[in-house]
């Protein structure tokens, strides 16, 4: 608990500051909040054919301002947050919102599940919170080559409401064909920097 009282206090006296790559700073705690996907491709018989690198994620300023308010100045928390992909050879930009991201990125949509993916997340422990043993699964229906991935707060594909919190870029991107899957495991850690 100490901790967050030291980061609320940061916050109100805004000692802290955005990296590069979109990751908030606390430098008087030394702390640093980032996130991360572990994509994997699956074969239709459930084998794992690869496990693409690890992907840090650009955490945007729609995100970090409504991690801010939920914390800090009472603001609504979402209970459900979803995963998506996306087909488009893009890089996020720390401007993108949730209003721009499904169309700039091209949200790929191509996959037999029905909405975005929820994060079905465990508890928080350590400073991470994960959906490891829930990760999302996005099944196939066409090739499609996939760029990269995504939080967002709205269940419906391609939808254009809601919080954007993250995305990152896979490097290399990755084609999918029909029956095959990616898996997207998603971690969000607060560490000692």
């Amino acid at each position: 608990m100490k901790v967050f009282k030291e980061l609320a206090k940061a916050v109100r006296r805004f000692a802290f500051e955005f990296t590069d790559e979109g990751h908030v700073y606390f430098p008087e705690s030394k702390l640093l909040r980032m996130g991360v996907f572990t994509p994997k491709l699956i074969a239709p018989d459930g084998t794992v054919v690869e496990e693409l690198p690890l992907a840090h994620n650009r955490t945007v300023m729609e995100g970090r301002n409504h991690q801010l308010d939920v914390v800090f100045h009472g603001g609504t928390p979402v209970t459900t947050w979803y995963l998506g992909v996306f087909e488009g050879n893009y890089t996020p930009l720390d401007t993108d919102t949730a209003a721009t991201f499904p169309g700039s990125s091209t949200e790929c949509t191509a996959y037999d599940e029905a909405t975005r993916v929820a994060f079905v997340e465990g508890a928080a422990s350590g400073g991470i919170i994960s959906n490891a043993g829930n990760e999302a699964v996005f099944t196939f229906n066409a090739n499609k080559t996939i760029y990269g991935g995504f939080l967002i707060s709205s269940s419906a594909k391609g939808a254009t409401t809601g919080v954007l919190m993250s995305a990152a870029r896979f490097s290399p991107s990755r084609v999918v064909e029909p029956l095959f899957s990616l898996q997207i495991g998603y971690n969000i850690s607060l560490v000692d920097a």
